[in-house]
């Protein structure tokens, strides 16, 4: 239940109602609603799951960056929730984190959030509560949306722009060879639908094209082609990279994000979609259609995986930070194997949240977190309520690359900089679901 000094507290930042009613709340730029949903992800097909909106993904939310808004949540599930806000640099009283201090709404209850939308580009929202085994919950549900912040200057003007949520569904826990358990999924999507069910992506020859994409599963990564295309790729986790690449291939881990120009001048028509047959095949793509063009989908299968973030880096690493007193914070990733058909324990520096230390931050002073991925998985690693520049990936170093999650392989090491200067608790997780669940989460306080 939250008090009513917890609901002092959030005033002026969020306030929050017990009351589920609309009278009682600001008056909102949006609203969202969380409640039950069938989802037909094809003909016939429902996914039952809990949405924004009656819609999944939940409605685009279009802001101005610098400019406030206020958007009202009413929780009718029977469980607890919480909104997370993902990308924005917000006060830890609203980003959408119980651990941070967030309130999580209750069952039949209501809360309005105002903040100032800060950095411009593609953030989105989504559910921030835990999961466990329940894969009707968390992030394996259908709660997540697109949040697009404009600039306040200079924004990119495309003859068209195209918002694509990728995400896994009707899952099931299987063991894995060491006896650990993973979500396996039967249904993967792009906006909610399987390939060929609902409206293509419809266009126009010598059409500059701007795609938007978010990867919203709980647990997957997905590798993306446009058959008889390549992208530009101007922009990672919603921030401008310094050196645009042309590439094949767009390779998103869960939470990350991807924006990229397409140039349509190959006219017909073509499936956008997961590289991998298999989850191709359990539906995640799109049609692309051209103005005129009719006949069957062309897809052209790609021989290998490819994606390397450095590519988007400045021509001239390591100087970002030269002559800047930057301090080290040393963060090792393993597991620890529960027994047979038990999950793990993720462990930061050998603990497990909630037993996780809270690392203190001095206000104004730069840090690098050194990760080390002990563990024989992929981690796609979040820091809430920052950015951070990618410094060094596997002994190669880069600059200028500004991003807020990024995947750290297996046996590997990375390392990323970011300024002290938003007060209060900060959460680092695992965006998998399963990871984050089972410990793989830690506080940073800055004073």
């Amino acid at each position: 239940m939250v008090t009513r000094r917890e609901i002092l507290k959030f005033t002026g930042i969020a306030a929050a109602s017990l009351l589920g009613t609309r009278s009682a709340l600001a008056a909102p730029d949006y609203s969202l609603v969380i409640d039950s949903f069938a989802l037909e992800v094809a003909p016939r097909r429902f996914i039952k799951t809990t949405a924004y909106n009656q819609q999944s993904p939940g409605p685009l939310l279009r802001m101005k960056e610098g400019v406030p808004v206020t958007i009202n949540v009413t929780n009718r599930t029977a469980d607890k929730q919480v909104v997370h806000w993902h990308g924005l640099f917000l006060p830890p009283e609203v980003d959408g984190a119980m651990e941070e201090g967030t309130p999580h709404i209750a069952p039949g209850a209501s809360a309005s959030y105002t903040f100032t939308p800060e950095p411009a580009g593609l953030r989105w929202y989504h559910t921030h509560v835990m999961a466990g085994r329940d894969l009707k919950k968390g992030l394996y549900s259908g709660q997540f949306g697109v949040l697009w912040v404009e600039p306040r200057e200079n924004p990119a003007r495309y003859d068209a722009e195209f918002f694509l949520t990728l995400h896994d569904w009707d899952g099931i826990m299987l063991a894995s060879s060491d006896g650990s358990m993973s979500a396996v999924y039967n249904v993967s999507t792009i906006n909610g639908r399987t390939l060929g069910f609902g409206e293509p992506l419809r266009v126009k020859q010598g059409q500059r094209v701007m795609l938007h994409i978010v990867n919203t599963s709980a647990t997957d990564p997905h590798w993306l082609a446009l058959a008889g295309h390549k992208f530009r790729v101007v922009a990672l986790d919603g921030n401008p990279v310094p050196t645009p690449q042309t590439v094949a291939m767009l390779r998103l881990s869960p939470a990350e994000r991807v924006s990229a120009e397409v140039v349509m001048d190959n006219p017909g028509v073509w499936t956008l979609g997961e590289v991998r047959k298999s989850v191709r095949g359990a539906g995640m793509g799109i049609v692309v259609e051209y103005a005129g063009s009719t006949g069957k989908p062309v897809w052209d299968q790609p021989l290998e995986l490819n994606w390397d973030y450095l590519q988007f880096g400045a021509k001239m690493p390591g100087e970002s930070s030269a002559g800047v007193n930057v301090t080290a914070i040393p963060l090792t990733f393993e597991s620890k194997f529960a027994g047979h058909g038990a999950m793990d324990r993720w462990l930061i520096n050998g603990k497990s949240y909630p037993e996780t230390d809270t690392v203190a931050l001095k206000q104004g002073q730069r840090y690098r977190l050194v990760f080390k991925n002990k563990s024989m998985d992929d981690h796609p690693v979040h820091l809430h309520r920052n950015t951070f520049e990618v410094r060094k990936m596997n002994g190669r170093e880069t600059q200028g690359i500004l991003k807020d999650t990024i995947l750290v392989s297996a046996g590997t090491e990375a390392e990323v900089e970011f300024n002290a200067d938003r007060p209060g608790l900060t959460l680092f997780h695992c965006h998998q679901q399963d990871h984050m669940d089972m410990g793989f989460m830690m506080l940073f306080r800055c004073f």
